[in-house]
């Protein structure tokens, strides 16, 4: 279906986006996997990764391929990366210290390196798989976000801050958020109009009362985080609706790479491929393309080309041209979705190799991204827009 067909100009209607906590099982497994990555690819940057975590009480388990030079010690980063988190007492349902640490790795299989680079200039290097992968971009923040997934990244990331400077030590690592913002359909364009509804569910040590934990998070995290133009006296809030979360992390929910791929990119707005990113190298084109597409959705919209933009890419093993481009702008351009198509050739090679070159993937930076969401963050280079030449 064509994104930009049936518009309904001037109507109501609500969105809802969800996002979870650095301590979250899934989240932790994607920042072990990403914290690996990181090792590797600071000793040799052509490592070639993919690798998964399983998380379940006091147990970690790496399944994947690795071929590399570089000699990591991986029970030291799957340990610092836990404790990072703040799971260093078994009291929380975690210890980083006394989890067991179990590794299945083996070498990236001969044919797929051989096909994907043997042989190959740096650039003309083939898609380390089949798939295909989104890139969207709203007009609706400065960061080119849509608002329903920003706000709930910013309410887990400041029950961190928080737990973290000492105001509310009660918040452990587990935590999750949804925010649901009713917009106005403009043309194609999305107006905010307010905030809905807003969900947080934090685990917490259990010498506090619920009233305490409802009150704080009222007070220090959703009046902080949430504008208050957003904010009216019909905005509904369920503030630890369970009543109480003292067993969070692995303990209470098997904890798995890749799970949150929906947080991980646009909270349910324009499109997934599928494939996630954490623990994989640029090779992998789930994670390499989908950079590349949100870099050309972005660079888009703030030309000022249209306010919004769906860009799909294709890709196949071995083969090092996508094998398609698709541009949708749901009726926001001035310009017809043929003519920015022909704008984003011009501007962008998304040859693997190109792509890996132009952002920089060969460098340690994943980590970073494995928690509050891969896009809509000025310190990733797939954020930075480039200048198109009409």
């Amino acid at each position: 279906m064509n994104p930009s067909s049936g518009k309904r100009s001037g109507n109501t209607f609500l969105f809802t986006s969800e996002s979870v906590g650095e301590g979250h099982s899934d989240k932790m497994c994607d920042q072990i996997s990403d914290a690996i990555l990181d090792a590797y690819l600071s000793q040799d940057p052509d490592s070639k990764v993919a690798c998964e975590c399983v998380a379940k009480t006091g147990m970690i388990l790496l399944v994947g391929e690795v071929t590399s030079k570089a000699i990591v010690d991986l029970q030291f980063v799957v340990r610092d990366t836990i404790k990072k988190i703040g799971y260093d007492d078994s009291s929380k349902g975690f210890d980083y210290k006394t989890c067991n640490v179990l590794v299945a790795l083996e070498p990236q299989a001969v044919e797929i390196s051989d096909c994907v680079f043997e042989g190959r200039d740096q650039e003309d290097i083939g898609a380390g798989d089949q798939g295909l992968m989104f890139g969207y971009a709203t007009d609706e923040t400065e960061e080119c976000m849509p608002l329903t997934l920003l706000l709930a990244h910013k309410l887990n990331y400041r029950m961190r801050e928080l737990s973290l400077n000492g105001e509310c030590p009660w918040i452990l690592p587990d935590s999750k958020s949804q925010v649901t913002v009713e917009y106005r359909d403009s043309e194609g364009a999305l107006e905010p109009l307010r905030v809905h509804t807003v969900v947080i569910s934090v685990q917490h040590s259990p010498d506090i009362t619920l009233e305490e934990i409802r009150h704080n998070l009222m007070e220090k995290v959703v009046k902080v985080v949430i504008p208050a133009k957003y904010l009216d006296d019909k905005t509904i809030y369920h503030l630890l609706p369970s009543g109480k979360f003292l067993m969070g992390g692995p303990q209470g929910d098997a904890g798995l790479t890749g799970r949150k791929i929906i947080v991980d990119t646009y909270g349910g707005w324009g499109g997934h491929g599928g494939g996630a990113f954490s623990g994989k190298d640029y090779s992998k084109v789930d994670r390499s393309g989908a950079y590349a597409a949100r870099w050309v959705a972005k660079s888009l919209v703030k030309a000022g080309l249209c306010k919004r933009a769906l860009v799909q890419i294709s890709y196949a093993i071995s083969v090092s041209h996508p094998l398609s481009i698709s541009v949708f702008h749901y009726g926001t351009s001035d310009r017809d979705e043929d003519e920015l198509l022909q704008i984003v050739k011009k501007n962008f090679d998304l040859r693997p190799g190109f792509i890996v070159k132009e952002l920089g993937l060969k460098r340690p930076i994943y980590q970073a991204t494995a928690c509050y969401g891969h896009f809509g963050r000025k310190e990733f280079p797939w954020e930075q827009p480039k200048k198109l030449v009409l």
